[in-house]
């Protein structure tokens, strides 16, 4: 059976952004079109960022995917770690903030920055 490979950023269980992988079942379709079973979306967003362009650490307010168009992406995590993700790449959002704490930017969430010398253009696909 074919998978593909789904990079998550979640909130772990101390409350920490932290990085894993998944793999999704391609077990839908065909020997020659294989495919995932369909997830439910509300919408998407197209965003911009120049170059120079870095957040302040913030929480996803709700689970998402993030596809990287052009340029590259850098999100770092508290813990020092990072990881850039270029052209094509793509990472499932969901470092949201635990149900009923208040956001302490030095244990909630990650941080995110524009690399290199092309804007970054990112699409977002918002879960239901």
């Amino acid at each position: 059976m074919s998978t593909f490979n789904k990079v998550i950023l979640f909130t772990d269980t101390d409350g920490r952004a932290r990085f894993r992988e998944e793999t999704v079942a391609l077990d839908q379709g065909n020997p020659a079109v294989r495919l995932s079973t369909i997830s439910a979306a509300t919408g998407l967003q197209l965003r911009e960022s120049p170059v120079g362009f870095r957040s302040q650490v913030h929480c996803t307010g709700a689970p998402q995917w993030l596809f990287v168009l052009s340029g590259a992406m850098e999100v770092g995590l508290l813990d020092g770690s990072s990881r850039v993700f270029t052209a094509g790449e793509h990472f499932y959002s969901a470092d949201t903030l635990p149900e009923g704490a208040t956001f302490d930017p030095t244990v909630h969430g990650h941080w995110s920055r524009q690399v290199g010398n092309q804007p970054l253009v990112t699409l977002f696909v918002k879960e239901s």
